[in-house]
C-alpha cells in the first residue's frame, strides 16, 4: 500500500472534499468514541442522544454552547489564518491570557488615570492593547522564524508557560484584587466596560458578534486582499512565492501580528463579557482547541464557526451526558482529540490516494 498524488481536481471537487473530509471526520469520531463508550457500560444510542440534548437541546444548551464557542471562534480564526501561511502558531492560549491580563490592565484601574479618561476612549483602549499585546507576543516568534530560522512551533508553545507564569506572578502582585480575600485574581474591569447580553437570563453576550465579524473579516482578507493572496502563496510555496517577489518574511511576521491580535482578541472578549477579572483558570484550553478547530474547519474561517460551535456543544454536553449514563465527562476531551487526528487523516486522503502494490 502506498499513497500517490491525486491529479489536479476540478473547481467542484476542490469546494466539496473539504465539507466531505469534515463530515467524514466527525462520523468517524463519533463512531470510533462509541467503543469508549461501550467499554463504559453505558448504550451509545441514550449516550449521545444525552451529548446532544445536554449542547443544543434547550435555550440554556444552546446559550451555553454559544457563550462557550465564541472564544473558540476567535482563537480558531488565530490558529486557521496562520496556517494558511504555514506558520504554525500553538501559542493561542499563551495569547490570550495576555490579551485578558492587558485588557484588565487598562480597564480594570481604580482610582487612578483611567477614570480620567473618558469612558469611549477607555472602551477602545482595552480592546486595542488585548489585540496589541497578543499580536506583538507572537511577532516575537515570527521574528526568530524569519531571522534565525528557529522552530514556531517550539517557541510558541514554550511560550505558553512563560506567560503563565507571568501571569500567576502578576495576579498575586501588581494586579491582585484586595477584594479577593487571598484568591490569586486580578482587579475587576470598569462595569461600564463589560459587554451585554444577548439573551436574557443567560451568559451569552455581544461578543458574539464580535466573534462573526472577525470570521467575515478574515474570510474577506484572505479572499480579496493582495496581503491574502500572499498568505495563501507563502502557505501554498513558500519558495515560490519567493521566486515571485512576494516579501516572505515580512508576510509571516503580518500574518503572526493578525493571528495573535485575534488571540489576544478572545482575552478580552472572555474578561469584558464573562469573567470581568483574570485568572489562573480562567481558559480550560481555548487555545489548543482553537487548533482542533480551525482544522475541523480546512482552515476557512467562516467553516471556523460552525466548527467552534460544534466543539462547544461536545464540551457543554459532555456534563449531561455523565449525568445520564455515568460516562466520565472526558469523553469530550477525546471526541476532540479524536476528530482532530480523523480531520488531518482526511485532508491528506483528499490530496492523496491509496494504492496497493501487488
Amino acid at each position: 500500500m502506498h499513497l500517490e498524488p491525486r491529479e489536479a481536481l476540478s473547481r467542484r471537487a476542490t469546494l466539496i472534499a473539504p465539507a466531505l473530509a469534515t463530515l467524514g471526520a466527525i462520523l468517524f469520531t463519533l463512531a470510533a468514541c462509541a467503543l469508549l463508550v461501550l467499554w463504559a457500560g453505558a448504550p451509545v444510542g441514550k449516550a449521545y442522544a444525552a451529548l446532544l440534548e445536554g449542547g443544543f437541546g434547550s435555550r440554556f444548551a444552546l446559550t451555553e454552547t454559544l457563550t462557550r464557542a465564541v472564544p473558540l471562534i476567535l482563537t480558531g480564526l488565530a490558529a486557521a489564518v496562520a496556517f494558511r501561511a504555514h506558520f504554525y502558531n500553538i501559542g493561542a492560549e499563551g495569547q490570550l491570557y495576555l490579551g485578558a491580563l492587558a485588557a484588565v490592565a487598562v480597564g480594570g484601574l481604580h482610582g487612578g488615570s483611567g477614570f480620567d479618561l473618558p469612558l469611549p476612549l477607555l472602551f477602545v483602549g482595552m480592546w486595542l492593547a488585548a489585540m496589541l499585546a497578543g499580536a506583538l507576543w507572537l511577532a516575537l516568534a515570527a521574528v526568530l522564524r524569519t531571522r534565525l530560522s528557529v522552530d514556531e512551533v517550539v517557541v510558541t508553545l514554550l511560550l505558553n508557560f512563560v506567560v503563565l507564569l507571568f501571569v500567576s506572578w502578576m495576579l498575586d502582585g501588581p494586579m491582585k484584587d484586595p477584594a479577593a480575600m487571598g484568591w490569586p485574581q486580578s482587579v475587576v474591569i470598569n462595569p461600564d466596560l463589560e459587554l451585554t447580553k444577548l439573551v436574557d437570563r443567560s451568559r451569552l453576550h455581544t461578543g458574539l458578534l464580535i466573534a462573526l465579524a472577525a470570521a467575515v473579516l478574515l474570510w474577506a482578507l484572505l479572499k480579496f486582499t493582495a496581503l491574502g493572496f500572499e498568505m495563501r502563496a507563502v502557505g501554498a510555496n513558500r519558495e515560490g512565492a519567493r521566486f515571485a517577489g512576494i516579501p516572505v518574511a515580512a508576510t509571516l511576521i503580518k500574518t503572526a501580528l493578525i493571528s495573535g491580535a485575534l488571540a489576544g482578541l478572545a482575552g478580552a472578549v472572555e474578561v469584558a463579557g464573562r469573567t470581568s477579572y483574570v485568572t489562573l483558570d480562567m481558559s480550560p484550553g481555548y487555545g489548543y482547541a482553537g487548533i482542533v478547530v480551525a482544522m475541523l474547519a480546512a482552515l476557512n474561517p467562516l467553516a471556523v464557526v460552525l466548527s467552534a460551535i460544534f466543539i462547544a456543544g461536545m464540551f457543554v454536553g459532555a456534563d449531561s451526558m455523565s449525568r445520564a449514563v455515568g460516562v466520565p465527562t472526558y469523553i469530550a476531551d477525546v471526541i476532540v482529540a479524536v476528530s482532530l487526528l480523523s480531520m488531518l487523516v482526511a485532508m491528506q486522503l483528499t490530496r492523496y490516494r491509496i494504492r496497493w502494490r501487488g
